[in-house]
């Protein structure tokens, strides 16, 4: 008995420390129009945000403008666009000196962040796939950003963020 219980055991052990089986569905979700699915995207996409990120928030605009696109677009909350990385820069050097002056903190926390990727389209006319998409979400005292990042070549060339109040 006690040789059956060890082989059961052994075998239990066995298989649950097999290598998993990938996924067998890589995609999900649509993409109006397109015949497009979603895929996950790659880390190296968000170590790119995450540098953004840290620069942002260390006001480190070298770092910063090195992972921005001139010709990129980037829609901020409030509905103020930046046209490249100048405006940007210089729209999140303003927030910044507007919460100073508004008794605020400066800071957040990166509550989650994740990369995807459309499939491939047979139309040509469909240009999202290029690059990952990264959506993250932030949290201040008072309010939660979600963002979307497009990052082409370790670029940022779109975001989009908006913002709603913090529920306690």
């Amino acid at each position: 008995m006690k040789k059956i219980v060890l082989l059961f055991s052994l075998f239990g052990l066995l298989v649950s420390c097999a290598d998993t089986k990938p996924c067998d569905v890589p995609t999900n979700g649509f993409i109006t129009g397109t015949g497009q699915t979603v895929m996950m995207g790659s880390e190296a996409t968000i170590d790119v945000f995450k540098k953004i990120d840290k620069a942002w928030l260390d006001r480190d605009y070298e770092t910063l403008k090195a992972h921005i696109s001139d010709d990129g677009i980037y829609r901020h909350s409030d509905g103020n666009i930046s046209n490249n990385s100048e405006e940007f820069i210089a729209f999140i050097e303003k927030d910044y000196q507007d919460r100073l002056e508004n008794g605020g903190n400066w800071g957040w926390t990166t509550n989650f962040a994740f990369s995807v990727k459309p499939s491939a389209s047979d139309d040509p006319e469909v240009t999202n796939t290029n690059g990952e998409w990264v959506c993250a979400r932030f949290t201040s005292e008072t309010t939660v950003y979600d963002e979307w990042y497009q990052i082409i070549d370790g670029k940022l060339v779109d975001w989009t963020s908006s913002k709603r109040e913090l529920v306690k």
